[in-house]
């Protein structure tokens, strides 16, 4: 190497500070060897783990500085903190940056090329940066900033090349930001290779490639990521050539003992901050790329989506019912895995780097429909834009072509002229209509149009919460899992489905399936003739092996549920042809409700607070109550009688807020509007939502139109009745009259457990569109009513 010219080159460091002191090695040994060496970089460095991050990037340059790079140009990630930031810690960097193609005011923004002599040879350099900047950076952020592409770019660049040849460099070397994924197509370093004339050599970053050719043989060279390796770029100064190029393991490498206590330096710092473990994780929480958050669900991006949902819900209400609220956020944001075991701050915030927000975006169905056929363009192949949602069930056709349409202003991207590919299943368990309002809880880069996500910048409205997206995350693991992610999270649940048409299909009716399944009764309470008859459905759907197979048996299990008979009771005091028999029926098999001994059902006496809290305790599973408590007086944990977990559980499920703040009154009978606000409750709504006085004279009129004494129902209770109404849940009387401060016999009760679950079972069953407008209770009234539930 006596003599010779060395070019060490690195790309896409992302934080990964040690490795600094692996370049200056490999430096050293080619200096003791003889060498003259320059040190090149192909952009981002400012960004990737907390350790550049939490400084926005200034400790990137320090390191830089610190290892004596010479020359450098941009990456997309760094804007990541905007443009100003850039500007301003470049200002301390000791090397050369530069990138011809970043254009503001009509001009670049940095110088495009640097000339460095080294043993008698000129060597050129010229910078660019990728035109994905657009929408890999917060748009936000680079306001006022060009990228050319395509065509524009290959002229940028070739009248660098032909600058620096002017200037009478003999080796003209491209430091390119461009990568070589077939999502970058036209914008590629091989693309800007085939359509320029010149250039000996690229060192290429941005796609994280390991290559020292392209496909084709082109001379380009790229280390991987966060110094895989290091490469190597050897000029021979007799013929004022590159004699060769190559990469070495950096784990082949000795460190360079200054810069690497630097490093360290640097890095106990972020760790004594950040390093604090504030929960743990009982799974393993995906954060690859593809296979992975940027071609299909995740664990990770089902965890990150709940968390933003959660974090914009949990104090506030939004211009849109709850049911219309989801979230979405960009797979390519997601970096890094959260692994099994205790979680810190840095763990978090290398997942979640950029330093983003939380933001909500308004916008129609149509709107939503067009941003997940636009980021899923490319499925099952990778792009950053693929959406991790929570709140939404949607399929991809892998086997449709996207129907490409323009070119979204300031970007690469392009939308869809008609949505082929993607179809929302449902939104909250909801029909989706393109017509809705929906409100999407994002991050404020896509918010602003990044990736593929121009419908939100286009939308009619949006704004920023201020949460940090990181800190949602942190807040979500603390406060709502208790600071345990726990097996919930284990895989991901189910929200995205790709594959094939037929495939879809085959999926789309073994969820209708599974849904009418998940509400049958256990076959014990079920005649014989009726469990048979719904096996048999069953075992049809399992031997189906294509989509017209499993639709007749998901056809034969609608009939068999809908002639469904419940194993008739044996209590004295219920006859066969009593009105309320078939649900005396339904609460004895199910074990919802049991007999008062001597064989009686007692279908005429007085449901007690206690017992309807009982009855609501069993329809929920019994779950535990260990480590509750109650506010009541009358009902505490030191009692022992058969009640007693019931109404902890309902105090702390919001079913009831007993008869005062300390008072259940637990053998108090039960009247009709109580119990039309414990059933609105249970279903986990909100019984007394905010309303317009437009929207509570209509719920009056509605009252008014279906009870003759609407106007003995307390203001309270108004909105409860009318949901149970409007699911056919509380009827009334044969007279018209409510009775709204009445007692409620077992039988009455039974009848209203037995409506409540006709209902719910009726949403799940295939029906007509007269039908699909009665929902169960829990979807009730809330979007004409109470929009702000």
């Amino acid at each position: 190497n006596t003599g010779k010219t060395v070019i060490l080159h690195s790309n896409d460091v992302h934080g990964a500070l040690e490795g600094y002191a692996k370049i200056a090695g490999l430096r050293d040994e080619y200096v003791k060897a003889g060498a003259q060496v320059i040190l090149a970089d192909a952009g981002d460095y400012i960004q990737g783990t907390p350790y550049v991050s939490v400084s926005k990037g200034a400790t990137a340059i320090e390191m830089m500085n610190a290892a004596g790079y010479d020359v450098a140009t941009l990456g997309n990630h760094e804007f990541d903190f905007g443009y100003e930031n850039l500007a301003a810690i470049l200002k301390d960097a000791k090397f050369s940056a530069i990138c011809g193609d970043v254009i503001k005011d009509g001009k670049s923004i940095l110088d495009g090329t640097a000339i460095i002599e080294k043993a008698g040879v000129k060597i050129g350099f010229f910078g660019l940066e990728t035109p994905e900047t657009y929408t890999k950076v917060n748009p936000a952020l680079i306001q006022g900033i060009s990228f050319p592409q395509g065509e524009a770019l290959y002229k940028n660049a070739q009248a660098l090349v032909d600058q620096l040849k002017k200037d009478g460099a003999d080796v003209i070397v491209g430091l390119c930001h461009l990568g070589v994924d077939k999502e970058s197509d036209p914008n590629r370093s091989v693309d800007l290779y085939k359509n320029i004339q010149g250039v000996d050599i690229i060192l290429d970053g941005h796609s994280h490639t390991v290559m020292t050719a392209g496909d084709n043989g082109e001379p380009i060279q790229s280390t991987g990521t966060k110094f895989e390796n290091v490469g190597v770029v050897v000029i021979d100064p007799t013929e004022k050539k590159i004699s060769t190029h190559y990469l070495v393991k950096t784990e082949d490498i000795t460190d360079n003992a200054e810069v690497l206590a630097k490093a360290k330096e640097i890095e106990k710092k972020v760790d004594d901050e950040y390093g604090a473990v504030f929960a743990k994780s009982d799974v393993e929480l995906n954060g690859d790329k593809a296979p992975g958050n940027r071609n299909e669900e995740t664990n990770l991006g089902d965890l990150i989506t709940d968390a933003m949902l959660w974090s914009v819900l949990k104090d506030g209400e939004l211009k849109v019912p709850a049911q219309n609220v989801v979230a979405i956020t960009n797979g390519g944001g997601i970096r890094a895995w959260i692994h099994k075991g205790n979680i810190s701050m840095k763990d978090v915030n290398t997942v979640l780097p950029f330093g983003n927000t939380v933001a909500v975006v308004y916008v129609t169905g149509a709107e939503l429909l067009e941003a997940l056929e636009a980021s899923t363009y490319s499925t099952p192949g990778a792009v950053g834009g693929f959406p991790q949602v929570s709140g939404l069930d949607f399929t991809i056709a892998t086997d449709a072509a996207y129907d490409q349409g323009e070119q979204y202003p300031d970007s690469t991207y392009y939308g869809p002229k008609s949505s082929q590919r993607v179809d929302i299943l449902d939104v909250n368990g909801f029909a989706f209509s393109e017509d809705a309002t929906y409100a999407v809880v994002t991050n404020n880069f896509c918010a602003a149009g990044g990736d593929t996500y121009y419908a939100f910048k286009a939308a009619s409205e949006q704004f920023d919460t201020s949460i940090p997206l990181d800190e949602a995350l942190m807040s979500y693991i603390k406060e709502a899992l208790d600071g345990v992610i726990g097996e919930e999270y284990a895989e991901p649940q189910g929200r995205i489905f790709i594959g094939t048409a037929e495939e879809i299909a085959m999926n789309n009716l073994s969820l209708q399936i599974a849904a009418i399944v998940s509400m049958l009764p256990d076959p014990d309470a079920l005649t014989e003739e009726s469990a048979k008859t719904i096996a048999a459905a069953l075992d049809a759907a399992d031997q189906a092996e294509d989509p017209e197979a499993l639709q007749a048996a998901l056809d034969q299990l609608v009939e068999a549920v809908e002639a469904m008979e419940f194993k008739p009771n044996t209590f004295d005091d219920v006859k066969a042809d009593d009105w309320f028999a078939p649900a005396v029926d339904f609460v004895a098999a199910t074990g919802l409700m049991n007999g008062v001994g001597d064989n009686k059902f007692a279908p005429r006496d007085t449901m007690t607070r206690a017992m309807v809290a009982t009855v609501l305790y069993r329809m929920a599973g019994e779950p535990s109550v260990e480590g509750l408590d109650t506010p009541f007086k009358d009902v505490s944990n030191a009692d022992t009688n058969w009640y007693r977990d019931a109404v902890i559980w309902a105090v702390n499920a919001g079913v009831t807020k007993g008869m005062s703040a300390d008072t259940f009154a637990p053998e108090n009978p039960i009247t009709r509007e109580q119990m039309a606000t414990m059933l609105v409750r249970f279903s986990g709504v909100n019984s007394e939502p905010e309303m317009s006085a437009e929207d509570a004279a209509d719920m009056d009129a509605f009252l008014a139109d279906s009870f003759t004494d609407s106007t003995k129902i307390s203001d309270w209770a108004k909105f409860s009745v009318a949901v149970c109404k409007s699911a056919g849940i509380m009827n009334g009387d044969t007279a018209g009259t409510l009775r709204p401060g009445d007692g409620l016999s077992r039988a009455e009760c039974a009848q209203l457990l037995l409506n409540m679950y006709s209902a719910d079972l009726a949403f799940f069953l295939p029906a007509d569109e007269a039908q699909e407008e009665t929902p169960a209770v829990a979807q009730a009234l809330l979007s004409v009513f109470a929009p702000a539930a």
